[in-house]
């Protein structure tokens, strides 16, 4: 469990903790806005287009070899971007990173589901989960104060320590797997994602400073589309394909994952461009900037157990219609802010406002997504709805940069009117993504045909692979209970 919980946290506390510094490292590497996304977008690009890749390897050599890989080269990967001596070494280490968590982050969880009984199971998941949003509220507190008391590189550095003891653990505690026959990678697909992601976001990244009939655009933003379209179509025909596309014919699992695209596009936007204004425009510290986000994870913690429960109760297309119609009108509350900008008056309440509605919306989203797939592909279908979770970051950010760079001087945000206009421009386009996918989850969700518990995916996508939400013994009896009030007319029914 240990393990587990080291292993899949360090790349949660990663993924919170940059955010805070890339003020800083922009002001020691340089680079601008455009340097900035970088720094995000080269993890989450590795990271989003090989996270299913890296689940079938769990499955045909072993979680335990292939998570202790996964984790060890997180952590050589870490001491590099701390050592970079320039933004394009960082940016380089930071996509060999992700290529490591899309290898950690699926195993971690297979690891806990493999060394527990179905009877402990739940409770494991539920702590696993638990510490997974503890590194959530860790990695900007612990950010702002190393990057405001040392240096951002220390933000790194410290993913070290933590790798060398989860390997220490693996070892000592993890059983060892075995390799599966039969089964191979689907090497084909996964080039064909991470190139079609790869030439779509770099055109998306580089367009403002080199404009789009520059054929450097318009080539990698027209191949990268032909290879996502090329990947669909060798998907559909492989034998064994890294993504089982017949799911998408189940309605609430399409409407489902538009809702995430819509979703945490929205979210990674907010939180990437939040804090780059808080300290670039606003004058706030790191660790100020950090902090300003606490509540959101504060009240997923106190609340989203209970939204859970109530979409178990109800169904889940009310949540998912309402939350984040609410969680958008919190982010529009910010188009308050300016250069002088108050959290307990400009910013707290925008967040309150805004986690309420993310809090009603993620387990009943990942619940309704997952129930949709049978028992047999559960495992899958929560692989998927994760690299959907981490491709909306992905994508969402440029596109938001595009906005924001046309408003900008000099591709950076400092403390003038232009840069508020730009982060108000970033603002409206979040919270449009938003309530984009409360209105899909209100029109096309229908509440779901077995027995879910959503409360037993109240961290989302936000925190890692949540556990399939499927309940099978729940199911058999409720189902047992409907026979025995409408017994079968027919023999044999």
């Amino acid at each position: 469990m240990i393990a587990a919980i080291l292993g899949s946290g360090v790349a949660t506390l990663d993924g919170t903790i940059v955010n805070v510094a890339l003020p800083a490292i922009e002001q020691d590497l340089g680079g601008g806005l455009t340097a900035q996304q970088w720094v995000v977008n080269a993890y989450l690009l590795a990271l989003g287009s090989l996270i299913l890749i890296g689940g079938s390897l769990g499955d045909i050599y072993g979680e335990r070899l292939v998570f202790t890989v996964g984790v060890v080269a997180f952590g050589v990967f870490s001491l590099a971007c701390a050592l970079a001596p320039t933004i394009g070494v960082l940016i380089a280490a930071r996509a060999l990173q992700g290529v490591a968590a899309a290898l950690l982050t699926p195993s971690s969880l297979a690891i806990i589901i493999g060394a527990f009984s179905a009877r402990e199971r739940g409770p494991a998941i539920g702590t696993w989960t638990a510490w997974g949003g503890i590194a959530a509220v860790i990695g900007p507190l612990a950010g702002g104060v190393i990057v405001d008391q040392v240096s951002w590189r220390w933000v790194f550095a410290l993913n070290v320590p933590l790798v060398a003891g989860t390997v220490v653990l693996v070892l000592a505690a993890v059983p060892r797997t075995p390799r599966v026959a039969g089964r191979r990678v689907d090497v084909i697909g996964a080039a064909l994602c991470a190139t079609g992601l790869g030439g779509i976001v770099f055109a998306l990244i580089e367009q403002p400073r080199l404009g789009w009939t520059s054929l450097a655009i318009l080539v990698p933003l027209v191949g990268g589309a032909l290879a996502l379209v090329a990947f669909v179509v060798y998907e559909r025909r492989a034998a064994q394909p890294m993504l089982t596309l017949d799911l998408f014919e189940r309605r609430n699992f399409s409407v489902g994952n538009v809702e995430t695209l819509a979703m945490y596009a929205g979210l990674a936007i907010l939180f990437f461009y939040l804090v780059i204004f808080l300290q670039q425009v606003a004058g706030y510290s790191a660790l100020e900037a950090g902090v300003a986000t606490l509540p959101t994870t504060l009240i997923m913690f106190a609340l989203s157990s209970r939204f859970g429960a109530l979409a178990d109760r109800y169904g889940p297309r009310l949540f998912m219609g309402a939350g984040p119609l609410i969680a958008a009108a919190g982010i529009f509350l910010l188009l308050r802010t300016g250069l002088h900008t108050s959290y307990v008056t400009d910013v707290l309440p925008a967040i309150l406002v805004f986690s309420l509605g993310l809090t009603m919306t993620v387990a009943p989203l990942t619940a309704a997504v997952l129930a949709d797939a049978d028992e047999s592909d559960a495992g899958i279908a929560s692989a998927v709805n994760n690299a959907v979770a981490r491709v909306a970051g992905l994508v969402g950010v440029p596109i938001a940069g595009v906005v924001a760079a046309s408003t900008l001087v000099g591709d950076t945000f400092v403390a003038d009117d232009a840069s508020v206009d730009a982060f108000h421009r970033v603002v409206v386009i979040c919270a449009a993504l938003v309530a984009t996918g409360g209105v899909v989850g209100a029109v096309g969700i229908v509440n779901p045909r077995r027995v879910v518990e959503a409360k037993r995916c109240a961290g989302g996508q936000l925190v890692g692979v949540p556990e399939p939400a499927v309940d099978t013994g729940a199911a058999l009896a409720t189902a047992g209970r409907r026979i025995a009030h409408d017994p079968p007319r027919r023999a044999g029914a």
